[in-house]
């Protein structure tokens, strides 16, 4: 039995199946254990183990498709295109968010790897989770250009310097990576009484419409989100601009968005 390190109060259960190596097999075998979790069964999550041959494995995405194709089809993940643009083999690989389909074997040293789900979230099954509310507050934040332009043909001038405010905030492929790992989202993301954190991937988002000279709603932006728990529940942790696959820094975009509601303008009254 796969020995493991759980917390004492972990309800994952320590007796998950272990699928080993075929006897006599040639190959570089690394054993990968992975979370399951189905709610339908009725049984806490565990851990199963599978010796995995990654002599051609370069990717741990590569490695989870040869375990579901070879070993164990009821593993159940997302994947998409396999280029790191899609977000959605996010999850969490030997304790920091990442995309499975660029996080290298290379990149993971010695030792067993562990693959989680994405941390705080909703399980549906696996390595699979609920990403509606973390959708909804991406949503809220009006992520679309708001012009009086009205001809859709029309362009809308932006000069050079103008464009460049724009990197590093334009590339977020909306993984959660980010806000996932993020404390003050698992403490304050999700609130039944509405006092709840956007979490930095939705504010990353929020700050590149209100830095974008096209855009005409800045002052309307930043009303939406002058409130005690949206913007300002932020500790600067830093753990999203550490985890970000796109080298992002969410954590600047909020400080940003700070300053800017400190020199704006008050309204009278």
């Amino acid at each position: 039995m796969v020995q493991l390190t759980l917390p004492a109060n972990s309800k994952v259960r320590k007796d998950g199946k272990t699928y080993p190596a075929k006897a006599g097999a040639d190959g570089s075998f690394r054993r990968f254990n992975v979370y399951r979790y189905d709610p339908d069964a009725g049984e806490n999550p565990r851990i199963d183990s599978y010796e995995v041959d990654v002599s051609d494995v370069s990717m741990v995405l590569d490695a989870l498709i040869k375990i579901k194709n070879e070993t164990d089809p009821t593993l159940t993940f997302r994947r998409s295109c396999r280029e790191g643009v899609c977000g959605s083999c996010a999850m969490n690989i030997n304790g920091a968010n990442t995309l499975a389909c660029t996080k290298g074997m290379d990149d993971l040293g010695d030792g067993d790897v562990a693959v989680y789900p994405l941390p705080h979230q909703p399980v549906v099954k696996d390595l699979v989770t609920d990403l509606t509310k973390f959708y909804e507050q991406h949503a809220s934040i009006n992520p679309f250009l708001q012009s009086s332009v009205a001809d859709d043909a029309a362009e809308i001038p932006q000069s050079k310097e103008e464009r460049e405010k724009l990197d590093g905030l334009y590339e977020c492929i909306l993984c959660a990576c980010c806000s996932t790992s993020c404390p003050s989202y698992w403490w304050n993301g999700d609130k039944d009484n509405g006092e709840e954190y956007l979490g930095p991937a939705a504010l990353l988002q929020a700050y590149r419409w209100i830095a974008d000279s096209r855009d005409e709603e800045r002052e309307k932006r930043l009303d939406a989100l002058e409130d005690p728990f949206k913007l300002y529940r932020c500790h600067t942790i830093m753990n999203c601009a550490q985890v970000c696959p796109k080298s992002l820094n969410p954590a600047k975009a909020i400080a940003e968005i700070r300053k800017l509601m400190i020199t704006r303008p008050r309204k009278a009254g």
